[in-house]
């Protein structure tokens, strides 16, 4: 079994020496992938390490080890923590036990005792990670899972299968509750099952989510749906959807780490009734064909993906589904590999059906361009008044060549869209961090707010952009304009740690030094007496 990984944290590099020494981590289990002086640093290596454990020490600069803790909690919701310190202070344990620390271990660190504390957390991660993945345990699940009815009738409302009248009195037969002033749905993908998924897996994942989601503001109820696991959440007033990804996204990250699978999230657009959740079923679903172009194991919502929309495409036919996703995120050749499929399996039948075929065709890709409001003449050319027969072609491949153009001129649209938006989200993003960079408040939930994306969406993109994260970049727009002013001013260093969003001088010489190799000091004398 791989072992779990351990970042240990502490400013003393002796401690870390011996305890990187005096312990045994491979018969106990465990692999020591990476060393951090100081909560700060700590926080950007988890980030890139993802480890399984972090031990901590309590007194640190820059950031201690209790803002540490919580901080990864919010990052890594399934790392496991165990914390020292040399203060045999009460208030410290107390607030390491609300964080959910497996243990608080008093300074000098035994070699023996931090071994037996290892082992204990071993066998019980070990033994959380086989109740998760015990067969006989999820068969259990299965029996005492929502009565098959209940599943049919959510199922048949994400489907569009029921009247307003008919959801009413269903619901009421089922006992079931439709409190609620608005609606959205979300769809959970686990990626790698193929086209015969194992349904055991999929209760793994419901069972998860149904056990860690924690969002007070809203109803939760989970489903099998469609080889998904498929969330209807209900809201007193109005949806609150960045709050919902947020914790989504959470539980996400938290359910790879412990199932082991790669899972993806997509999230639909809120409706005001009950009635309308195949609306938002679909925008959920929308949303995960997005993994093709921005990979798997992250939280998609619609919201954010298609900005400009009016209203979901939704077609029950999956070739028309198949039609909108080649052209709204595949490639110009899976247009012409997709048209070239259906149209010679439309040469196989009468004329009449061979029509009407073309004409649902057509149908699909006018009500694609209508939806994202883009001139039809644009894509049809002028004039067009959607009135074109079978007969206007000499062949079939003369038309297959027809609807090809139209499709690739469509996907050409979508396309430009998709990447001015992203061009100007990230210039505002740039623009918002170079006029609030002095604030020591600043964060990447600030600036999606000021932006109106999800923070799990906006990261991938920035740094997609960018080649750095949101942190990194802001370091380095901080770090330029205190050269700057070092190079410019006379001012002290402490001040100019203020006017660039540092409250902490010695952090923010820490930081500098890191990034240019010497002290403030040293760099503004170096560079007056190059100009001198």
């Amino acid at each position: 079994m791989e072992a779990y990984r351990v970042l240990l944290v502490d400013d003393e590099e002796e401690l870390r020496a011996g305890i990187r020494r005096k312990i045994d981590w491979d018969s106990l289990g465990f692999s020591l992938c990476g060393e951090a002086g100081n909560g700060q640093d700590a926080l950007e290596l988890a980030e890139h390490l993802n480890p399984d454990v972090v031990l901590t020490d309590i007194k640190m600069p820059f950031m201690d080890g209790l803002e540490l803790c919580r901080r990864l909690k919010e990052q890594l919701p399934a790392v496991r923590l165990i914390v020292f310190s040399g203060f045999d202070d009460f208030e410290y344990a107390r607030q390491a036990i609300g964080m959910n620390v497996f243990e608080y271990l008093l300074k000098p660190i035994n070699a023996l005792e931090l071994s037996q504390v290892l082992a204990r957390l071993h066998a019980d991660m070990d033994t959380q990670r086989a109740e998760q993945q015990d067969v006989q345990a999820l068969r259990q699940r299965y029996e005492d899972s929502l009565p098959l009815l209940r599943g049919l009738f959510y199922a048949r409302v994400l489907d569009g299968q029921l009247k307003p009248s008919q959801i009413s009195e269903r619901a009421a037969r089922y006992e079931i509750s439709l409190n609620g002033d608005s609606w959205v749905t979300a769809r959970i993908h686990v990626s790698a099952l193929g086209d015969d998924p194992d349904e055991l897996i999929l209760l793994s994942v419901q069972g998860f989510f149904q056990e860690n989601f924690s969002l007070s503001c809203c109803d939760s109820r989970w489903l099998l749906y469609d080889d998904d696991l498929a969330l209807l959440a209900s809201f007193p007033g109005t949806v609150q959807i960045y709050l919902l990804i947020h914790e989504l996204e959470r539980v996400r990250a938290m359910a790879e780490k412990v199932l082991r699978l790669k899972l993806t999230v997509g999230i639909g657009a809120p409706v005001n009734d009950f009635s309308q959740l195949m609306r938002s079923a679909q925008g959920a679903s929308s949303a995960l064909d997005y993994r093709m172009l921005l990979g798997t194991g992250r939280t998609l919502y619609i919201g954010d993906l298609e900005p400009r929309q009016t209203g979901q495409l939704t077609f029950g036919e999956s070739d028309e589904r198949e039609l909108i996703n080649a052209v709204k995120l595949g490639t110009p050749d899976t247009v012409r590999q997709f048209l070239g499929d259906i149209i010679q399996r439309a040469r196989e039948t009468t004329l009449s059906q061979y029509q009407c075929f073309f004409l649902e065709l057509l149908t699909c890709l006018i009500k694609l361009a209508r939806a994202a409001d883009i001139p039809i003449d644009s894509v049809f050319g002028p004039g067009f008044s959607g009135a074109v027969q079978l007969t206007d072609f000499s062949s079939p491949e003369e038309l297959g060549h027809w609807v090809e153009e139209r499709c690739l001129r469509l996907q050409t649209v979508f396309g430009q869209r998709r990447t001015d938006t992203t061009l100007r989200a990230v210039d505002k993003a740039r623009t918002f961090i170079a006029q609030h960079y002095t604030d020591t408040e600043l964060s990447v939930e600030m600036l999606c707010d000021h932006l109106h994306l999800s923070p799990a969406y906006f990261s991938t993109l920035f740094k997609r952009e960018t080649g750095m994260s949101f942190t990194a970049y802001v370091t380095n727009v901080r770090m330029d304009a205190a050269a700057e002013l070092l190079r410019n001013t006379d001012e002290k260093t402490y001040l100019i740690a203020q006017q660039i969003g540092y409250l902490d001088p010695n952090y923010f010489s820490y930081v500098f030094k890191r990034q240019y190799g010497t002290s403030p000091s040293k760099y503004r004398a170096e560079h007056r007496q190059s100009t001198q």
